[in-house]
């Protein structure tokens, strides 16, 4: 494989400005602007015959040309870009990880076969038997359920926070076994936005041997720079945005150089390697993720103001919205969002819900964002396994996804369900 590329600071222009708002002069730095980097990050053309796009490597054995290249090489099989086993890493995935982490701000990244996959590597390369984790309770819901399944079975034990605590009220959580803080924001469901800055400062304080994981999937790479906020381990579903088509499953790890060595052996001791196609369409993905990621966060607050404003709607759960509460927060750490947000209906029966979902026409019902399709997902709030902080919304619970058609015709196709589920909701 060619040697990442290598970008020299740039002296006289700005990075482009984020569609949502001017990045802060600090983070834009002197550094290539995002969408330039998206576009050169993990690959070498002049290495591959002058192929633009590096190729597909499927393999499972390396051949070595002697017994001290193969000892030599199995000895360096955690530092990047050694070849020593199919699963361990190829030119193919070492070029994704490469671009992800350079393009988040960090030392290294690991691609594994699934985000749910980088969710549990990245858990289980810092805890053991007896040790203690702190889960925020608006964490997408199979993070919470591995704690409460695997992780207890395993001798480790969770305490699920709530999303908005103080930076206090953390450190009176933190113990001298706690060894994660795990993060998540926006919530994926109800889309608290959480001060990382502030929270992974007082449990540090308390807890210097602490580690900080963040699930980024959400912002992606572009839009929240994770590692430059407290954060050490950032960890991406990228089946959704950095995939972007709905037919990739693959997982990403990006961390600090203390902690690269750590998530690689945990991954690679779990064999849960993504596959050589995956990562290919996850980095072809990647290529286009700036511009897609642009549309989605335009239409998703085109979709969202437009449904404040309806009688239907109780409150919009969007935090680029200024009426937000977590606006302020979003303001000054993020560059932009993405097309994922959440709204609270009046209060209402499921048949009203149904009503309105089921009939959508541009809408599809799914679960797995960030894909070019809108979709939209009924949420039922008693369902919600919040140990830390009861849900008080009255009504029910519709999570949307703005993909990339056209939005005066996706806010007709809401209307007409609004329709129906103001026939059903007045009948009952």
């Amino acid at each position: 494989m060619g040697s990442p590329l290598k970008i020299m600071p740039k002296t006289a222009r700005q990075a482009p400005k984020s569609a949502a708002h001017d990045a802060p002069e600090e983070a834009r730095g002197s550094r290539l602007g995002d969408e330039t980097l998206i576009t050169h990050l993990g690959r070498d053309p002049l290495a591959n015959f002058g192929v633009v796009n590096p190729p597909v490597y499927h393999a499972s054995t390396i051949l070595h040309p002697n017994t001290e290249s193969f000892a030599s090489s199995f000895q360096r099989r955690f530092e990047k870009g050694e070849v020593n086993y199919g699963r361990m890493g190829t030119p193919t995935s070492y070029a994704l990880e490469d671009a992800v982490a350079q393009l988040e701000g960090g030392y290294g990244a690991t691609s594994v076969s699934s985000g749910l996959a980088a969710i549990t590597t990245a858990i289980l390369a810092f805890v053991k038997a007896g040790d203690h984790i702190l889960m925020t309770d608006s964490a997408y819901m199979p993070s919470q359920s591995f704690s409460r399944g695997m992780l207890a079975r395993l001798g480790v034990e969770t305490t699920f926070y709530p999303p908005c605590i103080t930076a206090d009220d953390l450190s009176a959580l933190v113990r001298k076994n706690t060894r994660i803080l795990f993060t998540e924001s926006p919530g994926s469901i109800t889309f608290e936005m959480q001060d990382i800055p502030a929270l992974s400062a007082a449990a540090k304080a308390v807890n210097p041997d602490l580690v900080v994981l963040t699930d980024n999937t959400w912002a992606t790479p572009l839009y929240y720079k994770a590692l430059a906020h407290g954060v050490d381990v950032s960890i991406h579903a990228g089946t959704k945005y950095i995939g972007g088509h709905s037919d990739v499953m693959i997982g990403l790890i990006t961390t600090t150089e203390q902690h690269y060595v750590t998530v690689r052996q945990s991954a690679t001791s779990l064999g849960i390697a993504s596959g050589p196609d995956d990562i290919y369409l996850a980095l072809r993905g990647l290529r286009t993720m700036a511009v897609r990621l642009r549309r989605h966060q335009e239409t998703g607050l085109t979709l969202a103001r437009w449904l404040e404003a309806r009688p239907e709607v109780a409150r919009v759960l969007h935090p680029a919205l200024p009426g937000d509460p977590g606006h302020a927060i979003w303001r000054r750490d993020y560059t932009g969002a993405c097309g994922l947000f959440g709204v609270e209906l009046v209060p209402a029966p499921d048949q009203a819900v149904a009503a309105m979902v089921d009939d959508l026409e541009l809408f599809g019902i799914g679960a797995s964002w960030g894909g070019y399709e809108s979709l939209a997902m009924p949420i039922e709030p008693r369902k919600l396994h919040r140990e830390a902080e009861s849900w008080t919304g009255a009504g029910p619970l519709v999570r949307f996804h703005a993909g990339l058609e056209d939005p005066d015709d996706l806010i007709a196709d809401l209307e007409a369900g609004l329709a129906r589920f103001n026939r059903v909701r007045k009948a009952s």
